[in-house]
């Protein structure tokens, strides 16, 4: 298993706090506590028994340890990308990242955006159109001629991908909620701008059966 991989179970296991320990120390750490490692192995063979679909890793070259339909908090997600480690920890609350690395647009999608916790600027208006299409709305300053704008439309020739992260609401009795791996979408039409409404089809199909969150928008 990858350093990447390691630390978003690590981010798991103790947190995002700034002052955490470096990966090889929260690595020897876990190794002499056998009675917890003996745990999580239970765990981990639990949550194997109740798993009803088998979650793929995305089809990249890139060394991005996400695999499709799973679940991962924010945290995990900007550790796939390599942003946070021993030297450097990028995180947000913002519902879109450019990662320059990997030229991917990832996009962190809420669909029941509460009043409390959106602005009437960042309520987008992001469902499910089919199991194959999602309508998305950028950010209320994006304009069709922008260099955002312009990378949304024109991805596929310009060789960057774009990355869909979809959760029904942020916080259900109080726990915040993980994002579900969608995949790759590619541009299929828009309307509008600041903000633009955008028209993607995902390159693997939404499986209804098991995500009654997101049928409850088709």
């Amino acid at each position: 298993m990858g350093p990447r991989r390691w630390r978003m179970l690590l981010l798991q296991l103790w947190g995002t706090s700034p002052d955490r320990l470096a990966l090889q120390d929260a690595l020897d750490r876990l190794w002499a506590c056998p009675a917890f490692l003996v745990e999580l192995r239970d765990l981990c063979a639990l949550l194997l028994e109740r798993t009803d679909h088998l979650a793929p890793p995305l089809d990249w070259e890139q060394p991005v340890p996400l695999a499709l339909h799973a679940r991962y908090s924010r945290a995990e997600i900007y550790a796939a990308f390599g942003l946070i480690s021993d030297t450097q920890q990028t995180t947000g609350q913002s519902g879109v990242l450019f990662d320059r690395a990997t030229q991917c647009d990832v996009f962190f999608i809420t669909l029941k955006k509460s009043e409390r916790l959106f602005s009437p600027t960042t309520r987008y208006n992001d469902y499910a159109i089919s199991p194959w299409e999602f309508h998305w709305e950028s950010q209320s300053n994006t304009r069709e001629a922008s260099a955002t704008g312009q990378r949304y439309i024109h991805h596929v020739e310009r060789g960057s991908r774009v990355l869909l992260l979809v959760r029904e609401e942020s916080k259900r009795g109080g726990v915040t909620l993980p994002f579900l791996c969608l995949g790759f979408s590619e541009y299929v039409s828009h309307e509008g701008e600041r903000p633009m409404a955008i028209r993607w089809r995902l390159q693997r199909a939404i499986p209804g059966g098991f995500y009654p969150e997101l049928a409850v928008a088709v």
